[in-house]
């Protein structure tokens, strides 16, 4: 990868305002921001502004100039993405008459990415990201230390307040920083999701060795951060992948190669499964839609694969005709191309267009793969006897579904007890609804709108087909039903244009259940319907777990949490906390008072098996729940004492008399004797090094500032004495419990349909969880461990 050329930056074209070619327009940006970043409603336009900024960091580091990438999440919803690199040229740019970080920030195609002086290969090939950022951001602020210099730059709404201006010296530091905030205008959401951004800058980090990647939420009270930096490239990407899986091969195929300035690198693996999973990279952006990389690939790989097996015997032998599909069942495959000048089909480079890729990564995994395979013999005899076995188990599957075809099993009219149908015949305006077991069907048929709305009940829990071939799947009565209803066919056959529905709910039980029959169904539209989930036809149904009633009031509430957060809400209504000492807390600073007590006593109740759970919670409270505390024995032991006096004020009086001491080979210890039974706790350097105890120090000072002695909590007439955190959670929603009527459902069955109607059929009142895929690695992953 990049590895050499980081470690001796390579003596490449000066970098400054010279290396910037600009084509002007920006206001297209805002009013079809679309063609630029994605769609700017669900979220994916949103993360692609951070993937832009980042890009340009990673650049950075492929030119051999940055070693560090680190993105921060802020608590006012900004993003913040700094580097180590060069720093944006701050010169004055000949041809605009102002600084090039000006022009780059406000000139659409602007960039030192056209000029391959500047950089060889780059991702930021279209010059519009960091531009398009600042465009479609309410703000933007620009910091860049280079040439001993500290320089800034604010820009909103687009437009610079006032041009680049040396702020101070850069004390050593070079690189960019680039805080911006997405702009409402433009996004309907503006939340961005750690988990999105983990997955993307996880691939960067595989694909980039060596560079530290570190991405930080502030957005909570806790601290999230994940550093990521790997070693070995796609072959280590590979692995992760392949993480949870039995491969077939002791380690994956590499293979490498150069031609005409293209650089290929490659990772193959095979694994028992019978799943592909190939993930295409152009300069490190992912390829969702692949492209000619892709197809210059399947059509190396087939050619070597069903070559060998001619050669070999094998094929001749089991009568079997080989297909590209087969030779695929099984492998995971990382493919990186490094191009100086890549073409994409958009500026999301979902897909590489570059004609001239697909003969270059033809000829490399050609060669590579035709020397792998004559020099381990033993090995590629195994992989091919997998795919012998592949195409024997789709020829069976081909027989089953003639079979199947004509016993009429697929027509519709052969299913009378089993799907309730609709009267709409529009796909676009129906509903299907897969539910568990005739009891919830009952009260589905019974409580749907017949004029649109489909019911499919399913009895038990259908085949696993993560571990089943296509003639067992297609053997399974449920599974059948289940494809007949949807009417796309199967396999080959599959047509997502015949679907009947285009609204598909799974609508299962809120237990252990109904969780295994709708992880079951998520499986079966992953892996043999996925089209169905990506053109977005998938969707999960939010049964409502529990019913609350004050009065003639109802509300139903879809989970624990749900109640949870209702309870607070209502136990707040007219509350206040008296600290001892210090100002009142109510209103919204009494509710992030109360949240923070909840995540702390969710860390508490994780610990309760091994630890006295008040008694870690006092220990948060004076502060020492940190390893450091050990350095420093004669404070840990004032502390011991400390820590008792609070667990005496919190004790009846017959059950006072704690006492406290702390020794380096214990840690801190306390115990008591009640009617002549002594109780021991102690927390031991284990806890006190912990993660949990960490989460747990992270809010001592909030924790010292609220219950240095005890609170009081005003709610209407009533007071109650607060000593902790878990203290105020209980008095919190122990008031909103009073007068409350809570019923929980343990299916949808216990449900009349009237119920049902209101809380999950309803389409004004429901609510419902669309599936998608938003990274194949990570499902395929979750898909393997959990099936």
């Amino acid at each position: 990868m990049a590895e050499p050329a980081r470690q001796s930056p390579p003596a490449a074209a000066e970098y400054d305002s010279e290396s910037i070619k600009v084509l002007k327009g920006l206001d297209a940006v805002r009013k079809r921001p679309g063609m630029y970043i994605g769609d700017t409603d669900d979220g994916s336009g949103l993360h692609h502004m951070v993937y832009e900024v980042v890009d340009n960091a990673i650049d950075e580091a492929l030119a051999g100039f940055a070693k560090e990438v680190i993105v921060t999440l802020n608590p006012d919803g900004s993003c913040t993405v700094r580097d180590d690199g060069r720093g944006i040229p701050t010169d004055i740019h000949k041809g605009e008459g102002v600084s090039a970080a000006e022009v780059i920030m406000t000139h659409l195609h602007a960039g030192g990415k056209f000029d391959q002086n500047a950089y060889k290969v780059s991702g930021g090939l279209h010059g519009v990201g960091v531009s398009v950022v600042n465009a479609l951001s309410g703000w933007l602020k620009l910091t860049i230390w280079r040439d001993g210099q500290e320089y800034f730059m604010e820009f909103r709404d687009g437009e610079p307040l006032k041009p680049l201006s040396a702020v101070g010296s850069s004390q050593g530091k070079r690189g960019t920083e680039v805080t911006f905030l997405p702009s409402p205008k433009t996004f309907t959401m503006t939340e961005f999701d750690f988990a999105t951004l983990e997955h993307r800058l996880r691939e960067l980090a595989f694909l980039n060795s060596g560079v530290l990647i570190v991405l930080c939420d502030m957005r909570h009270p806790v601290e999230k951060r994940e550093q990521m930096r790997y070693e070995g490239g796609v072959e280590a990407f590979v692995k992760y992948i392949d993480r949870n899986k039995t491969p077939l091969v002791p380690a994956p195929i590499m293979i490498k190669g150069e031609r005409e300035g293209t650089a290929i690198e490659c990772a193959l693996w095979w694994n028992d499964g019978y799943h592909e999973a190939v993930l295409c990279f152009t300069n490190t952006i992912a390829q969702r839609d692949g492209g000619t990389h892709l197809a210059g690939f399947r059509g190396a790989l087939t050619r070597q694969v069903t070559g060998y097996a001619d050669k070999s015997g094998v094929a001749q032998k089991e009568r079997v005709a080989l297909t590209g599909d087969d030779c695929r069942e099984g492998l995971t495959a990382v493919l990186s191309c490094k191009v100086p000048d890549p073409k994409f089909s958009s500026q999301t480079k979902d897909k590489l267009v570059s004609s001239e890729v697909r003969p270059v990564v033809e000829a490399v995994i050609n060669e590579g793969l035709q020397y792998w395979l004559e020099e381990h013999p033993a090995e590629a005899r195994v992989i091919v006897g997998k795919v012998v076995e592949a195409a024997a188990a789709r020829e069976a599957a081909r027989k089953a579904r003639e079979l199947t075809r004509k016993k009429g099993a697929f027509d519709i009219s052969s299913l009378p007890g089993k799907l309730a149908d609709c009267q709409e015949r529009d796909p676009t305006r129906s509903e299907l609804f897969i539910v568990e077991g005739d009891s919830a069907g009952g009260s589905a048929k019974q409580g749907r709108d017949r004029a649109f709305q489909a019911v499919l009940p399913l009895r038990g829990k259908i085949l696993n087909v993560e571990r089943a071939r296509m003639d067992k799947m297609l053997s399974s009565q449920e599974i059948g039903t289940l494809i007949t209803a949807l009417g796309t066919g199967i396999s080959d056959e599959f047509n997502p244009d015949k679907l009947r529905y285009h609204k598909i709910i799974i609508m299962t039980d809120a237990d252990v259940d109904g969780s295994h029959i709708r992880t079951l169904l998520l499986t079966f539209f992953y892996r043999q319907m996925r089209e169905i989930i990506d053109r977005g036809h998938l969707f999960i149904a939010q049964p409502p777990l529990y019913k609350v009633a004050r009065g003639k009031s109802e509300q139903y509430l879809k989970d624990e949490r749900a109640l949870e957060d209702h309870l607070i809400a209502s136990g707040l209504e007219d509350a206040v906390l008296q600290p001892h000492s210090g100002e009142h807390r109510a209103g919204e600073d009494l509710h992030q008072l109360v949240e923070q007590a909840r995540a702390i006593r969710n860390v508490l109740n994780g610990l309760h098996s091994r630890y006295n759970r008040r008694v870690v919670e006092q220990a948060a409270i004076a502060g020492v729940l940190t390893p450091d505390i050990f350095g420093d024995a004669r404070n840990a032991t004032e502390a011991a004492k400390y820590i008792a006096r609070r667990l005496d004020a919190l004790s009846e009086e017959t059950e006072r008399g704690w006492q406290g001491e702390f020794t380096e080979a214990e840690g801190f210890r306390f115990e008591r004797t009640v009617r002549g039974v002594k109780e021991v706790a102690i927390l031991d350097q284990a806890l006190l090094g912990s993660a949990d105890a960490r989460k747990l120090d992270e809010h001592a000072a909030t924790l010292q500032q609220t219950y240095p002695r005890p609170a009081t909590l005003r709610r209407k007439d009533e007071e109650s004495a607060i000593h902790g955190p878990v203290g105020l959670f209980e008095a919190v929603t122990d008031a909103a419990r009073k007068g409350l009527t809570l019923q929980r459902y343990k299916g949808l069955g216990e449900m009349n349909p009237n119920q049902l109607w209101e809380t999950t059929l309803d389409t004004n009142a429901r609510s419902l969880l669309q599936v998608n895929v938003k990274a194949i690695d990570e499902a395929d992953d979750i898909f393997t461990k959990l099936m």
